[in-house]
């Protein structure tokens, strides 16, 4: 098997909603966004033989998806109060609503996900949320929980 990694990063602030302690606060990260492909061959073609996929593509498909969130404040759809929401929006603040509470866990899914829409068969998705903390992704067809 052979395995591409890559990197990009962005800033965002997020809201971890009903959680009891300093995160329930909106704070922001320095988020680290670390892809890693896979693939039993390479190909074949004169420009790209012998790889799995061009970096170049790969490092463009996910700062795509990171460029997304930079610097926005990410939170869960419907757990600000609407005034909130609709305040924050009057600013000028860029939101971005999901549909999960913005864990750096669920993050990496997110990621995930989202490079395998592009196409890639991805072995894992890890997020930084920290220098020291990181969550990762990965789908494992032996494992039942």
């Amino acid at each position: 098997m052979y395995y591409l990694k890559s990197e990009q990063s962005f800033d965002a602030a997020h809201i971890l909603a009903g959680y009891e302690g300093r995160c329930r606060n909106i704070h922001g990260h320095r988020w680290r966004v670390i892809i890693e492909v896979k693939s039993l061959t390479l190909q074949s073609e004169k420009q790209s033989e012998g790889m799995i996929v061009d970096f170049a593509q790969l490092k463009e498909d996910i700062k795509e998806e990171v460029d997304f969130l930079d610097h926005a404040l990410i939170i869960e759809r419907n757990t600000l109060k609407i005034s909130t929401y609709e305040a924050l929006q009057e600013e000028g603040f860029r939101l971005i609503e999901l549909d999960f509470r913005p864990t750096a866990e669920r993050l990496s899914k997110y990621f995930y996900d989202k490079l395998v829409n592009k196409g890639y068969q991805v072995k894992s998705a890890t997020i930084y949320e920290t220098p020291n903390n990181c969550a990762s992704y990965e789908e494992d067809s032996d494992v039942t929980v």
